[in-house]
């Protein structure tokens, strides 16, 4: 692995830029840690976001690490006849790349949609009264490791497709993951603590899911379309929050009415 000379202003340009985009690709993976390791004691809940985190990072280091098996992973291995490729005009080729970005489409949207069912039912009178029952360490990793790998190989393509160097993509992988890790607890007890931005959180995943299951059938659909309508979401979100805490329901009440 070749070392480059970082007094190259170029060198740094591109470390940068690269951070840049793996904090901004990792969004959605801190989302959906912080909704997942809630599940857990919270004591539990910061050891579960590191490890997720940390196993984050070991996994793309290996992508990288393996640059040339990556790229074969975008041979085609299955054809579908009853589908037409629109970019190719031939019949529809799956490659390992595209049924890793299916089972993690499918399974970010089948999870996030059974979070906003399990969110809207009605507690029972047992319910309210009963202990809370925490998940299991293990099984909360198991899940952050599932759908660390589907966001590793979109962050390490990205990353390939910018960057010559393997070296600067480890280190700029290294970097926005310890930055991920300084900020999740604050993201986490963010999102948690207001209802309203989980169901927020947990529709931006199903619709990073349908994006990834678009992906895996050749039908691309523009990322900066889907960042900017969840940051339009966002911004409108937080300025409720903000009405809601400087007017209280019945003022809110009477200024509706007049």
């Amino acid at each position: 692995m070749h070392i480059p000379d970082f007094s190259d202003p170029s060198i740094w340009l591109s470390l940068l830029t690269l951070t840049f985009l793996e904090i901004v690709l990792g969004i959605d993976n801190i989302i959906f840690i912080s909704i997942i390791s809630d599940k857990l004691d919270p004591s539990q809940q910061r050891k579960a976001r590191n490890i997720g985190l940390a196993l984050a990072m070991i996994f793309r280091i290996g992508l990288l690490l393996t640059i040339t098996w990556i790229m074969k992973l975008k041979d085609p291995i299955l054809t579908i006849p009853f589908i037409t490729d629109k970019l190719t005009g031939a019949d529809l080729q799956l490659s390992w790349k595209d049924l890793i970005l299916l089972a993690g489409g499918l399974f970010l949207v089948v999870k996030s949609t059974l979070e906003i069912h399990h969110k809207l039912e009605k507690p029972t009178p047992q319910d309210t009264t009963a202990k809370k029952i925490y998940a299991t360490l293990s099984s909360v990793i198991v899940q952050i490791v599932l759908i660390d790998a589907v966001f590793s190989f979109d962050s390490i393509l990205t990353a390939i497709g910018l960057v010559d160097e393997v070296f600067i993509m480890i280190v700029a992988v290294v970097i926005s993951i310890a930055i991920m890790m300084a900020f999740a607890g604050a993201v986490s007890r963010f999102i948690n603590k207001n209802p309203t931005l989980q169901m927020l959180a947990l529709a931006f995943l199903i619709v990073i899911g349908v994006m990834l299951v678009a992906e895996a059938f050749h039908q691309e659909i523009p990322k900066s379309y889907i960042y900017s309508m969840i940051a339009f979401s966002l911004l409108v979100e937080i300025l409720n929050m903000r009405m809601r805490k400087t007017h209280n329901p019945v003022e809110l009440k009477n200024k509706l009415d007049e």
